[in-house]
């Protein structure tokens, strides 16, 4: 996954290392068959259960953010199939972070976006290709 995505962006992507520092501009991917955790300034990997049938999941990822992170945190739920994101999308939004989706019109999968709008908690549902500019404006007022 972070080599497909290396090829997508100008930012450093690279697959997390347990306990390695966060750093602005890097973008971390979980290595396949483990949870990826954001604690305050760093990224932690854990091999525990699967979530709802996930590992990596991406509730688990969103709820550290949450709590790490509070009003600081950005999460964003893209294509895919079932459900994973939503329950973290709602800890974000209650620990006063920022939200977005992919439009499920437009997405190759829509369940994904589908599940998070359905709780009520998304603040921008954008087309694929209007994200990564979101983002850079979402960021750059996190860091006023």
């Amino acid at each position: 996954m972070a080599e497909l995505l290396a090829h997508k962006t100008k930012m450093a992507v690279h697959q997390a290392k347990d306990g390695e520092s966060i750093c602005k501009g890097v973008v971390y991917v979980a290595p396949p068959d483990w949870h990826l955790l954001a604690e305050p300034g760093n990224v932690r990997l854990m091999r525990t259960p699967a979530i709802r049938y996930h590992r990596p999941s991406i509730d688990l990822l969103f709820e550290s953010v949450a709590v790490s992170y509070g009003r600081h945190a950005i999460a964003v739920v893209l294509s895919g199939s079932g459900n994973d994101g939503a329950t973290g999308i709602r800890a974000v939004k209650m620990a006063g972070g920022r939200t977005v989706v992919e439009d499920p019109a437009k997405a190759e999968f829509s369940s994904m976006p589908y599940a998070a709008i359905a709780t009520g908690c998304i603040d921008t549902v954008l087309p694929l290709d209007k994200i990564g500019r979101a983002l850079v404006e979402l960021c750059s007022l996190r860091d006023e």
